[in-house]
């Protein structure tokens, strides 16, 4: 529940699946796992993919558990030292877009703190550099659910939606 260590970066799904059985990737269970992109925007879609499975040789060390960060989420079944949901996700230039391999970054849940250990004029010069990933799909559903998405901690809906629902659910739809 407190733990500082230096950043692996998973700027994808996909890179994260190209790497994380790699025999040379710097990693140990100090480290702190930080998969990008995964957000409503980023995926897109919010995928169920925080639960970021450790590899391989540090399992057989027997290690079952490290912080991992991710704009991501996870089933309610799996386990483990995660912070999901962090807004505003790395797709829009969110704090974990600006994470870099190698960062030191130290979470304290008891203080509610995480901090990536990073002075500010490095940040903003990690800001001022930052590109915005391209988007695979740029017409139709995709297109117009990245355009109106909304993040995470406002319920990953469409903004167009707001306030137009009304405040009752119905038994019968849960």
């Amino acid at each position: 529940m407190k733990h500082r260590g230096q950043a692996v970066v998973f700027e994808d799904i996909e890179q994260y699946k190209a790497r994380i059985e790699d025999p040379n990737l710097s990693i140990d269970e100090n480290s702190v796992m930080v998969l990008k992109n995964c957000g409503p925007r980023g995926y897109p879609g919010m995928a169920e993919v925080g639960n970021l499975g450790l590899p391989a040789k540090l399992l057989a060390k027997g290690i079952t558990d490290m912080v991992r960060i991710s704009d991501a989420r996870m089933s309610g079944t799996a386990y483990g030292t995660v912070v999901l949901h962090v807004c505003p996700e790395a797709a829009l230039g969110g704090p974990l877009a600006l994470v870099r391999e190698g960062d030191w970054i130290a979470l304290d849940v008891e203080a509610r703190t995480l901090a990536l250990e990073v002075d500010d004029a490095e940040l903003a010069r990690r800001r001022a550099e930052w590109v915005a990933p391209e988007q695979a799909m740029t017409s139709g559903y995709q297109a117009l659910y990245v355009k109106h998405v909304l993040q995470a901690d406002k319920g990953a809906d469409f903004d167009f939606l707001q306030g137009c629902r009304g405040h009752g659910v119905p038994r019968d739809l849960h």
